[in-house]
């Protein structure tokens, strides 16, 4: 049989069988959760490539959308009351508001495999949550759970 065709097989089965692995998760869009007003629930995932997150708008008001994503990394951006699936691909850290209530602090944080801009993440945490008029701490507390 001929090399090149024998590595293509087995490059064609390795990205079959990685699909094969990938989950799904589900965020709520909520006016009120677990951890108060605004929320996403859950707020804060920790990921692996492949992956995909549906933002369910378990709430009419609501949207999901990128502020910070990795280097070569998709943004997104839903239209208010509606779901949407995300999949992600690149290693690091999201982070994701509601448009119409980011003053309020509802935003999340999804981790993807490794942590690769942890640093500009924590930049701009800092940043969105000193614009915020409600829960300001909500996104410190996240970002502390990334590692």
């Amino acid at each position: 049989m001929n090399v090149k065709i024998m590595l293509g097989a087995l490059l064609a089965v390795s990205l079959l069988a990685a699909n094969a692995y990938a989950k799904d998760y589900t965020v709520k869009e909520l006016n009120t959760g677990a951890a108060g007003t605004f929320v996403f629930e859950p707020d804060f995932l920790h990921i692996q490539p492949g992956d995909s997150v549906h933002f369910v708008a378990a709430d009419a008001g609501h949207d999901s959308q990128s502020f910070l994503v990795p280097a070569g990394a998709q943004p997104w951006k839903s239209e208010v009351s509606k779901d949407i699936t995300v999949k992600f691909t690149k290693d690091g850290v999201y982070l994701y508001e509601c448009n119409p209530h980011h003053l309020f602090g509802m935003q999340g944080v999804v981790v993807v495999g490794k942590a690769v801009n942890k640093e500009a993440a924590e930049k701009a945490a800092k940043a969105m949550e000193a614009q915020q008029l409600m829960n300001k701490d909500r996104l410190e507390k996240l970002m502390q759970q990334v590692k």
